[in-house]
């Protein structure tokens, strides 16, 4: 299988919500990274659209990480979620996930670089 992943994706377990409009739902983060998440599908998950807001609290803290998705597949009751937006506080946070897990900071900024060129207003 070609690997086409170009963000490292880092284990963690934890709560989180979708939103979908006014619809809230829980469900377990599996997997994150500066691109996107990976969640169990919720119970009685079935959004209107396949654009979701996902947010979770970082372990033993109160720091609130949030970004807007969209949906990009549905397997084996779990959902792989892209980023479509995400704002400087909750990327800063992500971001320092991301450094203490991946352990390469070349990596890293590799990835910062990929990020910010695939968000910027003019693409």
């Amino acid at each position: 299988m070609n690997e086409r992943r170009q963000f490292s994706r880092i284990l963690f377990s934890n709560q989180a919500q979708l939103r979908c409009q006014e619809v809230v739902w829980q469900t377990t983060l599996l997997d994150i990274s500066l691109n996107g998440a990976l969640v169990v599908t919720p119970a009685q998950f079935a959004p209107e659209t396949r654009q979701l807001q996902l947010s979770f609290t970082l372990s033993d803290s109160d720091i609130l990480v949030q970004m807007e998705t969209q949906l990009v597949h549905q397997k084996d009751n779990q959902l792989g979620l892209a980023c479509r937006h995400i704002d400087v506080e909750s990327i800063s946070h992500l971001r320092r996930l991301v450094e203490l897990n991946v352990g390469d900071p070349a990596l890293l900024h590799r990835e910062l670089a990929l990020f910010i060129d695939m968000h910027s207003p003019e693409k």
